[in-house]
Formats: structure tokens, sequence, C-alpha cells
């Protein structure tokens, strides 16, 4: 497959992603909005911040769950203890469809994944809504229930899938390695060592990416710096910040780092590979770093404006009052340094050779130590704020050493995608102009009444219509590249 298919599987793969994670928030996003009128803080607290660790470890953590750490108080956070069992259950039965979905990726399977995450989400938001409005009383009973269902309708439809598709006409045409489901189980061989040590070096790399990025949750959970109230605003406004980085940047970084794991070869110089290979592979960096760095750009910018008002729509004054608003402002600024940190290690992790990730294991485990002990220290500061700040100086630090590899890695040639970092002069005049402008309409309108608050959104538009039209007149190639790599229509026309 040469690079230019590549490219456009991996972009067609990435509009599919971004389409499924689009519906998957939108559904979140009001059956959260619902959820919250029925069920207290302390309980979303509990689901979202505590329970995912004991699913993330297992049955080994489970006791530590029940007997070491606090425990909520069962009249305002039922079944607890059950409730621990279930959601780790639900991780395992989920664990089951990971080796299918790493096939899937890998195979750019794309209608697969689409399909079955969208009926595994729509199972989990039916069963949420309906247990909430109608048995409220059943507390974490409900979320728990909830998070078996996804898991099993996930598990089903892989498993469903790859039975009517390994050995059919299709999958011969496409050349698919396996012919039946037993060769996904071990064999002889059982451990190929070469692969096995590679995968040893991306598992420790995984583990410590775990920990720099969930690392504010161990820190809640076991040290009880937040009590469940601030733990679950915390959560609240951690999901709605987080909506743009999981369905729009996570995609498009799954996708490009096939997209150059395949074009480039994996520790090896610059100068001995594929010239053409090379070249598009900067550009596509290039390109990607300057959407990235644009959306972050406008999501800072109107973010700090606009996050009172979007918390008092979306959550009333359980969410507007108090530390929620300023959480969500520089939360704004922290989704910045996340998109441009995400699009540099896709490219960084794609390009490595083993040595080179297991250095870079060294650096990762300084990090997560030294976030460990800045999330606890700043957030006896800050309070809540204090882990997004945690957060700000991890991805920093990231994204500098991503920077010094990309710099080094292009060094002997004559490409420089992390130009892609220095928007137009005119662009960054203009979000200047907005910035000012929508926090001065904000003082003006705040907390004055519907008509004002409208007012107040029509400036944000006004402001917004001019970053896209200056975008659109000044950011020419990266228009280009959106049209014909990025929107789906553009992508199948060229299939």
């Amino acid at each position: 497959m040469g690079s230019e298919d590549v490219l456009k599987n991996a972009t067609t793969l990435a509009s599919y992603s971004v389409l499924l994670q689009v519906m998957f928030r939108v559904l979140t996003f009001f059956m959260n909005a619902f959820t919250l009128r029925f069920v207290s803080k302390e309980l979303i607290g509990v689901v979202n911040v505590r329970l995912p660790l004991g699913c993330l470890w297992g049955f080994v953590l489970v006791c530590v769950w029940w007997w070491v750490l606090q425990a909520p108080d069962s009249q305002i956070v039922p079944h607890y203890v059950p409730a621990v069992v279930i959601f780790c259950l639900a991780a395992l039965t989920e664990l089951l469809a990971e080796p299918l979905w790493v096939l899937a990726q890998a195979h750019m399977l794309i209608r697969l994944k689409v399909v079955s995450e969208s009926l595994a989400m729509i199972a989990k938001c039916l069963v949420t809504v309906t247990l909430v409005v109608s048995v409220p009383q059943w507390g974490l009973y409900i979320f728990s229930a909830a998070q078996c269902v996804y898991a099993g309708f996930l598990v089903l439809c892989y498993i469903a899938y790859f039975l009517h598709f390994l050995g059919s006409e299709e999958a011969k045409r496409k050349s698919f390695p396996l012919e039946q489901m037993s060769e996904l189980l071990p064999s002889r061989p059982v451990i190929n060592l070469k692969l096995a040590t590679l995968t040893w070096s991306f598992f420790k790399q995984s583990l410590l990416k775990q920990i720099l990025t969930e690392g504010e949750r161990y820190v809640m959970t076991f040290l009880n710096v937040l009590n469940f109230g601030d733990q679950g605003v915390y959560d609240v406004v951690n999901n709605l910040g987080s909506m743009v980085p999981r369905f729009l940047f996570l995609p498009i970084e799954e996708s490009f780092y096939v997209f150059f794991a395949k074009v480039l070869k994996r520790g090896q110089d610059i100068r001995h590979q594929k010239q053409e290979e090379v070249f598009i592979a900067a550009n596509v960096l290039e390109c990607l770093l300057k959407l990235v760095l644009l959306i972050g750009l406008i999501i800072t910018v109107f973010g700090y404006s606009y996050s009172y008002l979007a918390l008092d729509i979306y959550g009333g004054e359980l969410l507007s009052s108090g530390t929620g608003p300023t959480l969500l402002r520089w939360y704004s600024f922290y989704v910045l340094l996340l998109a441009v940190n995400g699009i540099t290690e896709c490219f960084v992790f794609a390009a490595m050779s083993k040595e080179e990730v297991d250095r870079y294991n060294l650096v990762m485990l300084a990090l997560s130590a030294s976030f460990l002990l800045i999330s606890y220290w700043l957030t006896c500061l800050f309070g809540s704020v204090g882990f997004i700040l945690a957060n700000c100086c991890n991805m920093a630090l990231r994204s500098l050493h991503s920077f010094v590899y990309i710099h080094r890695y292009f060094h002997h040639s004559d490409h420089n995608p992390l130009s892609g970092l220095c928007p137009h002069l005119a662009l960054m005049i203009t979000l200047t102009i907005s910035s000012i402008l929508t926090a001065f309409s904000e003082y003006l309108c705040f907390d004055s009444g519907w008509f004002l608050r409208l007012a107040h959104v029509a400036v944000g538009a006004v402001c917004l219509l001019s970053v896209i039209i200056v975008v659109l007149l000044t950011e020419t190639r990266l228009v280009q590249f959106i049209r014909t790599q990025l929107l789906p229509k553009y992508s199948k026309k060229q299939t």
C-alpha cells in the first residue's frame, strides 16, 4: 500500500472517528445534563472519579476500595460495596474486545468501530436514563449496570463481526492475515521474544501515560484532598471541557499514528528513507499542528468568556456557583496544550525505535513522579484548580520533549513541520481583539437576565465568525488540507 493510499485510509478513519465521537459526546452531554437533575454531585464524584480506578486494576484492588479507602455516606451514595465489584466485572468484560479492537484499528476496519461503539453507547445511555427516572434510589447500581451493558454490547459486536468476516471473500481480497477466530488464541511459540520486548516497552510507557493522564484521580482517591462533592463538580467540568479533545483530537491522533507508523520506518535515519514519503509525512504533520493549534487557540479565547454561561445552562447553580467557572476557564487553556502535545507525541511514538522508547520511558517516569507531587502541592494551595494547573505543567514539558525530538528528526532535511505552530499575524490580532470584546461583553452581561445573555452570545458569534473568515483568507494551505483529506465527502470522492 502506497503512502497516498495510507494517507487516504487514515484520513477516512479520522473523519468517521470524529463523527462517531461527536455523536458520543452529544449523547453523553444531554444524558449528563439530564442526570444532574436527579442525582447528587457526591454520587457523580464516586462514579466518575473513584470507581474507574477499581475497574482499571481489577479484582486486585477491590479489597482496597472496600476496606482501606474512605467509603462514602451510604445515605447519599448507596450500594457502594457491590458496585465496585460490578464495575470491575464490566472492565474485565470490555478487555475481551481489546485484541479485536487493535486488529480492526491496524487494518482500518472503519465501519466496525463506528457501528459497535455506537450501539454500545446508545444502549448505555438508554439504560442510564431509564433507571435514573424509574428507580433513582438504586444509586450506584444504575451506573454499574449501564457500564456492564456497554461492555457486553461492545464485545458481542466485535465477536459477531469477526466470526462473519474471517474466512470470507472480502477478507481474502484484503489479504487479511487471519482466517478463523482460533488464530487469535495463543499458539506455539506462545511468545515472540522480539515482539514481546517491544510490547513490554510500550506497556511501561502506557502505564506511565495513564498516571500522567489520570493522575489527579489517584491523588483525589488516595489522599482525600477534595470531598466527594468537589470531586463531582471537578469531574463534570473535566468531562465538559474535554469534549473537544475526545471527539476531535483523539480520533485524529489515533488515525494519523497509524499513518505515520506505516509511512515512516521506525528508528531509521530520515536520510535513509524514501524522500517522497518523508515529504508527505512532514507536510501532514505541519498541517495537523496548524489545525489543532487554531482549534486550541479558539477554545482558549472564547472559553474564558463563556465558561460561566455554559455551566449555568448545563447544570444550573450546582455548577456555575463556586469554582466551576474558574475550573472551566483554566481547562480551556489546558485544551490548547493538550491539542499540540497529542499530535506531536503521535508522530514521536510512530517514529521512535525500541531503544528510544525505552529511554523515553525514563523521562515519563520522572514526569509521572513530579506530576503526582505537583498535583498534591497545587491542590493544597488552590483547591481543585490545582489539578488543572498541574496538568498544564505536565503537558508543557511533554510537548517540549516532542518538539526537541521532531526538530532533531528533520534536522538533516529541508522540512520544518514545527512551523505549523506559527499562525498568521492577522489571525493572532483577530483572536486578541475577540478576547477583549468577549471579556468586556461578559462583564456587562454577567448574570443580568436572558436578554443580555443572548446579546453576549451574539457578540461571541460575530467574533467567532470573524476569526473563521480570517482563517479562510490567511491559512489557505490548511484549508486545502482539510477539504481534500479530512472531510468525509472529499475522501469518498477520491476513493
